[in-house]
């Protein structure tokens, strides 16, 4: 594809194409820069090349490579299904694709048994059909692109940020005040790089949260949040709490030992609900994941719960 730069003059290329391509994402688009496969003006881009008034850029995707990811026979409860997307509640747990310390057992070995490898694959080799991915230990509402449409249409809704995405948190620590946005730039942490921080920018990335505490517990310092994401960062919502002084229970990076979360033995994040715009028919749809037996305690203490969301 060719692509004419009529604005953003000084803008990194990266910046530029990961703006206007959203079914590529930033780290994809450098890959490609770094293997030729991206040019301005016909002579391989760099990097931090700087787009001009007028340079015309040319993108070629190449071809997949083989997938060598196991198709495994795995345990998967499917909340919607058709030829272009599958819906699902990931178990806690369940890591989304395989990366090293974990090459199986996966979301993608389950899916791809389950789809009898009929995934899109523009997300690459290592992630067929992910458009968005839940941590390890986080349960909930998870869409996964059977046909690269659908693929395209869902990271663009991801994008565009029209898909509404509602978790239940339970903290350790009572945000105050009870109702807020968090406005903020997350990054990666300045000294420990394998956790995420609120930065200063112009580092990090815009990350918005809108949060409601449902109820609390002063006996235990713990309260059931609503969270509502309009961004999609790493750890977002771990990270944001945190910045609150209310991390997450079962937090092993960003939370604090706690009898609270020895009983659960769990990370308390669910993502509970996800509306989208069917990626073929338009429609808008609306998902539910059922809230795991951990939450019964807090979800006890809500007046109707359907209500506050």
């Amino acid at each position: 594809m060719e692509i004419l730069v009529e604005d953003s003059p000084g803008e990194r290329i990266d910046a530029f194409l990961a703006a206007r391509l959203a079914d590529l994402s930033r780290s994809r688009i450098q890959t490609l820069i770094r293997e030729q496969f991206i040019q301005i003006n016909g002579h391989p881009a760099k990097p931090r090349d700087a787009v001009k008034l007028g340079d015309r850029i040319t993108v070629v995707l190449p071809e997949a490579v083989p997938l060598h990811n196991e198709a495994q026979d795995l345990a998967l409860e499917i909340l919607f299904e058709d030829g272009d997307m599958v819906v699902l509640n990931k178990a806690s747990g369940m890591v989304v694709h395989p990366a090293p310390g974990n090459p199986d057992g996966t979301l993608v070995n389950a899916l791809l048994h389950h789809c009898k490898g009929k995934l899109s694959g523009i997300g690459g080799v290592e992630r067929p059909g992910i458009v968005h991915r839940l941590d390890k230990d986080t349960s909930g509402c998870i869409v996964v692109a059977k046909s690269d449409v659908a693929h395209q249409s869902l990271v663009g809704q991801f994008a565009g940020r029209t898909m509404e995405k509602l978790y239940l948190a339970v903290s350790q620590g009572i945000p105050k005040p009870a109702k807020d946005t968090i406005f903020t730039h997350i990054g990666r942490h300045p000294v420990n790089r394998q956790k995420m921080a609120v930065v200063n920018p112009p580092g990090g990335k815009t990350a918005i949260t809108d949060y409601e505490v449902l109820t609390a517990d002063p006996a235990t310092l713990t309260a059931l949040v609503l969270c509502h994401l309009h961004t999609g960062r790493t750890h977002q919502i771990r990270v944001h709490l945190h910045h609150k002084g209310a991390p997450l229970v079962g937090d092993p990076i960003y939370g604090k030992p706690s009898k609270t979360s020895e009983l659960t033995g769990r990370l308390m994040l669910h993502a509970w609900r996800l509306t989208l715009d069917h990626p073929v028919t338009g429609e808008r749809l609306h998902f539910e994941a059922p809230i795991p037996a951990e939450y019964q305690p807090w979800i006890d203490q809500v007046d109707n719960l359907d209500r506050r969301a």
